[in-house]
Parts: structure tokens; C-alpha cells; sequence
């Protein structure tokens, strides 16, 4: 999907890719290493994947960014420094802090940010990359929400109890590889997005009759809450199972 948009002889500075940051960083280190750039064993070569990017992130970011390239110019590729940032969410301070970054570009330096809703970000911070919009590969996500509109109420209560389990703390660090686990907010953020599809797709029959009227809206503010920090994931998801009729 992506090899049609990355002109691999004159690569933008800055690429902001919708989509499920599984299918999409493989595509990107694909293209990478087609281009002769190495993905492993390379100082210049940086993968971050976080659950949310925070303040300090963003002013790490900025360091290194910041940094000469430690390869010399021996071919077309060497020289440049490669950044892949995938994020479930980035704080507000965060987007804040990177806008002056983003806005002048840093010679033989460039960017792939991955995220799942551009519509979370700074209109402001998205204008100033190249956008690539893909369909969310939300398949396993979406076999589970269609079975979740069929369920009981008791049921559908268990079942979040069971998907926003708190994991264990783990991060792992390896070469220039930093990777955090998903948090319990965006395993909600993500299984609310495949409700919202599945449910938009209810065909107009005596089911939706049974459909609240106000049932999108509520996912709406249900959405903007589990954005918020402190917010409580399974409450919000819990009023998620009450509004959707059974089917």
C-alpha cells in the first residue's frame, strides 16, 4: 500500500500514516531496506512504538533529531538518519512541542509517524507532514465486536472485565528499538472503533428500530474521555455495553 506514495528518490522530510501500526511499520521497513537503508545495526536507524507519547517523548525526539548522522556519505542512502514513531495517542504538550520540529525540516533527516486516528491530532501539527490514509486493519477486533452485540448485558460486562485486564509493565529496549505495551484505554479506544463499524453497518431492518438514537453520540463522548488521562477505561465501556441493544 504504501510503496505508491514514498518516492524513494526524493523522500519527503516528514510522512503522518493512518493505520494499524502492525501492518503498517513492516510495509515502511520494507521499503526502507529496498532503498538500502539497514533497519538493524544502525545508529542511524531509530524505531519507537509507544502506547501514548508524552512531554518528555517529544523533547527526546528533538534531541535526537537534533544529532549528526554517524554514517558518512559513501552512497545515496548513507548520511541520512530514519525515525519511525508509532503511537496509540500523543498528549497534547506533546503535539505542542514537536510543531516548531515539524515545520523546519532537518537536512537528511526523516519522519514516519503512525497512528490509528489522525482526527486526534493538531490540525495544526497534521498540515505539516505528508498524510497517508489506510483502512485500520481492525479484523480480529471487529469478529469480537460483532460477537459482543449478541451477547447478554452479563456477559458483555465480562468481557470488557476480560479485555481491559491491566498488563504486566513491560517495555523493552533493544538496539535503537523502544517498544511499550498497549494500555488498558487504548485496548477500549481500539475495540470502540470496530463497535462503531460494525454497528454503522446494521442493516435497516427491525433491529435498528431497537437502536438509540443517540448511541453514536455517546461513543463520540465516550471516545474524548479515553483520551483523557485518569479517566476510568472500564466505566466508560461499561456504559458502552448498557446503550447497545442486543441483537
Amino acid at each position: 500500500m504504501l510503496s505508491k506514495y514514498l518516492d524513494k528518490n526524493n523522500l519527503h522530510h516528514a510522512y503522518l500514516i493512518e493505520g494499524a501500526r502492525d501492518v503498517i511499520v513492516p510495509e515502511i521497513t520494507e521499503f526502507l531496506k529496498s532503498i538500502g537503508i539497514k533497519t538493524t545495526g544502525n545508529s542511524d536507524f531509530i524505531h519507537i512504538s509507544l502506547d501514548s507519547f508524552k512531554i518528555e517523548d517529544a523533547r527526546n525526539l528533538k534531541s535526537y533529531g537534533s544529532q549528526k548522522s554517524f554514517s558518512s556519505a559513501l552512497s545515496a542512502q548513507a548520511g541520512k538518519k530514519i525515525f519511525i514513531i508509532s503511537a496509540n495517542s500523543f498528549l497534547l504538550e506533546a503535539q505542542n512541542s514537536l510543531l516548531k520540529m515539524f515545520e523546519e525540516p532537518i537536512e537528511n533527516t526523516h519522519f514516519f509517524l503512525v497512528v490509528p486516528d489522525t482526527n486526534a491530532l493538531l490540525k495544526t501539527l497534521v498540515s505539516r507532514f505528508y498524510l497517508i490514509s489506510s483502512v485500520p486493519g481492525m479484523g480480529e477486533e471487529v469478529e469480537e465486536a460483532e460477537k459482543f452485540i449478541k451477547m447478554s448485558l452479563r456477559s458483555r460486562i465480562d468481557y470488557i472485565k476480560g479485555l481491559l485486564a491491566e498488563p504486566e509493565e513491560e517495555e523493552d529496549e533493544e538496539e535503537n528499538e523502544i517498544v511499550a505495551l498497549d494500555s488498558t484505554r487504548s485496548k477500549a479506544l481500539k475495540f470502540l472503533n470496530a463497535l462503531e463499524s460494525v454497528l454503522s453497518r446494521v442493516p435497516l431492518d427491525k433491529n435498528i428500530s431497537r437502536v438509540p438514537l443517540d448511541m453514536f453520540q455517546h461513543f463520540l463522548k465516550v471516545r474524548e474521555f479515553l483520551r483523557m488521562p485518569g479517566s476510568s477505561a472500564k466505566n466508560l465501556m461499561e456504559s458502552v455495553a448498557l446503550i447497545i441493544p442486543i441483537f
